[in-house]
């Protein structure tokens, strides 16, 4: 299985798989795997009482960390969307606010493993990440908006 070098990147590449096409499953979430530890809080009470409200919790990281997807799964990602309210962001840290560092994208070099990505969304709008080189981008021929 092909193995991520940011942590961050992966996680855009989860929400594609995950929660929009769906077809990265079962769907990780936060609620079940705090149930399943004996935790009957809400994920964001849980956050807040044990200070890791602008944090990913340890079983998100955890579980995305070891998750492993296929170079064909890979394959079928043809966009990404960089955006402060991914559904992905909630699951890793239910109270993030958006307004810090955390999901931060510190490298491209996993582009390498989308060979078919084609286009990212948001970067134009969104804070979130680095300073996405449209230039590079565009020479592999990944459009960005």
């Amino acid at each position: 299985m092909p193995a991520f070098r940011d942590f961050n990147f992966k996680l855009l590449v989860i929400e594609q798989l995950m929660y929009t096409d769906e077809t990265l499953t079962p769907a990780f979430r936060i609620a079940d795997c705090l149930k399943a530890k004996g935790i009957d809080q809400d994920p964001q009470t849980y956050a807040y009482e044990n200070d890791l409200a602008f944090t990913v919790l340890d079983e998100a990281r955890a579980h995305f960390e070891a998750l492993e997807i296929s170079t064909e799964l890979l394959a079928t990602v043809e966009t990404l969307t960089v955006d402060g309210g991914l559904e992905v962001y909630q699951e890793c840290a239910p109270v993030w606010d958006g307004e810090d560092d955390l999901f931060d994208i510190g490298s491209l070099d996993d582009l390498d493993l989308l060979p078919n990505l084609r286009l990212i969304e948001g970067v134009d709008d969104c804070g979130i990440g680095m300073s996405f080189d449209t230039d590079a981008l565009a020479t592999r021929g990944i459009a960005t908006d």
